[in-house]
């Protein structure tokens, strides 16, 4: 029986219109009011957010401002393109989130990760503080993973994974950010909503994946899993993995994860989801699709 504390919330949803699937657009106050509530009381308690994600923090923070008895372990990020004072945007982040100390502040890509070195100095003045607890990079290649994974003062790696993304190409390095004691939060897991695609679609994306997408329901139908239970549980499931982000665009898609997250797949649709191998892994990359 799989835990809901293991889920993390995305909240790109609550800023802007986001993913391929998404047909209910972005939720006024009100609903995600109802969404975090709800979230909270099943036992999720990590909301993801960003700088990037319009007015989400925003949003949050209205959410902690009304509901003090359930304020979420925050996990936010600094933008791609990191201009201005940093420790000014941190005190915002904390005004804006209605929060006293964020759970996690990551780079948002591995290049801004790269490019600004002497900002970990100034992040781990605000761990001593006791103003961020983790320090973490958001990354999508094995080769980025490996070099933060040598990097002592990061604590938390988050990267794609999912029934395409999946042990086949992460297996190796998951095991390895695990001995190096790393905290690991993946994401991704429905590909931005593409598993879920008519196969009758103009998308480039689903069409080069046509193969595997037929496959993978082709499993469900045989295991009698739904495809969304499929897709949630095999990346639960995974023991190297701390935490699982997943976006959700109504209380309804939520409340399905919640049921959905209480069930386990067995051992031999683990072992089928992992003979799926993609060649291309530039198609499971959502920043290289064609818009």
């Amino acid at each position: 029986m799989q835990a809901t504390n293991k889920i993390v919330l995305g909240t790109v949803q609550f800023g802007l219109t986001y993913g391929i699937n998404n047909t209910s657009g972005k939720p006024n106050q009100e609903k995600v009011n109802e969404i975090l509530a709800t979230a909270y009381d099943a036992g999720i308690c990590y909301l993801d957010t960003a700088e990037a994600y319009g007015d989400a923090h925003q949003v949050i923070g209205e959410f902690h401002k009304t509901h003090p008895d359930q304020i979420f372990h925050i996990i936010t990020k600094l933008p791609h393109n990191l201009e201005g004072d940093v420790d000014q945007k941190i005190e915002k982040y904390l005004v804006e989130l209605n929060v006293s100390q964020l759970h996690a502040i990551l780079f948002h890509s591995y290049r801004t990760y790269k490019e600004n070195q002497h900002i970990i100095q100034l992040l781990n003045t605000y761990k001593k503080a006791g103003k961020i607890e983790y320090i973490g990079v958001s990354v999508y290649t094995n080769e980025q993973i490996e070099d933060v994974i040598e990097d002592d003062e990061i604590d938390l790696i988050q990267l794609p994974f999912n029934l395409f993304d999946n042990l086949n190409l992460r297996e190796d390095t998951l095991k390895r950010a695990r001995m190096k004691g790393k905290i690991v939060h993946t994401r991704s897991a429905f590909l931005q909503g593409l598993f879920f695609t008519s196969l009758q679609t103009a998308n480039e994306t689903a069409l080069s994946l046509a193969a595997e997408l037929e496959y993978i329901r082709e499993l469900s139908k045989s295991y009698q899993v739904s495809l969304p239970k499929m897709a949630l549980n095999y990346c639960l499931q995974q023991p190297d993995i701390d935490n699982v982000l997943i976006g959700v665009d109504n209380l309804e898609h939520l409340n399905q994860n919640i049921l959905d997250a209480d069930y386990s797949l067995s051992q031999n649709l683990l072992n089928d989801i992992n003979t799926i191998i993609v060649k291309d892994v530039t198609l499971l990359n959502p920043s290289l699709w064609n818009r």
